[in-house]
């Protein structure tokens, strides 16, 4: 069962935006995420972009989401321009887990997973050690049916998570990979690179261990974080991949089949305790249902612009039919190796 919330501006005119929202205990706090809207008909990003840039700012350090609706987005172009505003380089999608394609410098195309699949809440980039803090969505355009980017808040994920399990995770993750061309992504995708030696140079710079195998396949272990500490804000968040890695995110039958292929040590990619121990499917599923539970839905419309502190909220994508483009840029680096 779900609520609807809405958001307005001081601009009369504008039709608010509703949101469907799980119930949530803090449900007093601003809403997640903040809208903002242009000032007069046909305002473009770029224009607006000096009078928004601290409402922008304030909003991310305490809500940690801004949509940005209405204002005119040319080109994709465009949306580079602003998302590279903000004082930091884009960054590179650097040791991938899902496709994406380059649209243009710093600019990719979001997770390219079959229209039908959902693709479960995630803070980008939080299966390793160093991450974005910051990550836009521009929507060129919307599907007709679907194709959400259901975002929540990862501070009270964290408070609901329950207290066993939120304090087992504060002591680390394994995260497993397996790369080759028959399963997941070869490793020359994932690393971006076409040589052993780069491979093994960004392990060492990571703290990933890796072994390489037969048939140029790869095997990485990395320790991880499963909670993690805003740097700016100072708050703790629920930090991690662990629901999307572990072999429970499989169905059931697309599990047993790679079991039987390849053995439960070789599944493309799992997750276990930082000792080594195995989790259990139960545990997941209990995180599955408090991140359910704070779940924030909304729709497209083509022009919007999403822009989401990465530590403080994760993202989603639910199924869609017909066509979708939503391209996506991050920047600010940062890392907890020591």
């Amino acid at each position: 069962m779900s609520t609807a919330i809405t958001a307005t501006i001081d601009t009369p005119s504008q039709t608010p935006l509703t949101f469907s929202r799980h119930p949530r205990p803090d449900a007093g706090r601003d809403v997640l995420p903040v809208l903002l809207q242009p000032l007069h008909p046909g305002q473009t990003l770029a224009q607006a972009r000096d009078a928004l840039s601290g409402q922008i700012e304030a909003h991310l350090r305490s809500v940690g989401g801004v949509l940005l609706r209405g204002f005119e987005v040319p080109g994709v172009a465009d949306f580079q321009q602003f998302a590279a505003s903000f004082g930091d380089p884009l960054l590179r999608y650097e040791f991938a887990s899902t496709p994406r394609s380059s649209v243009a410098n710093g600019i990719y195309t979001s997770t390219e997973y079959p229209a039908h699949q959902h693709i479960p809440l995630h803070n980008e980039q939080a299966y390793t050690r160093e991450w974005p803090m910051r990550i836009w969505f521009h929507c060129v355009t919307a599907s007709p049916t679907g194709g959400e980017t259901p975002i929540a808040d990862s501070r009270a994920i964290y408070r609901r998570m329950p207290a066993a399990i939120r304090e087992r995770f504060a002591q680390g993750l394994l995260y497993v990979r397996h790369y080759s061309h028959d399963f997941d992504l070869p490793w020359q995708d994932v690393f971006g690179v076409q040589t052993r030696a780069e491979v093994e140079a960004f392990c060492r710079r990571q703290h990933i261990e890796w072994q390489w195998l037969e048939d140029d396949g790869l095997r990485t272990r990395q320790r991880c974080q499963g909670v993690e500490r805003h740097p700016v804000t100072g708050e703790m968040v629920w930090f991690n991949q662990a629901h999307l890695f572990h072999a429970s995110n499989l169905a059931p039958e697309v599990r047993a089949s790679l079991i039987d292929l390849v053995g439960e040590d070789q599944l493309p990619r799992n997750v276990c305790w930082a000792d080594g121990t195995a989790i259990d499917d139960a545990v997941l599923d209990q995180v599955r249902e408090v991140l359910a539970a704070e779940t924030v839905i909304f729709p497209w419309q083509a022009g919007d612009v999403l822009m989401l502190d990465n530590m403080l909220v994760a993202h989603a994508r639910t199924p869609f039919s017909g066509p979708r483009k939503v391209v996506v840029a991050m920047s600010r680096s940062h890392t907890n190796l020591d």
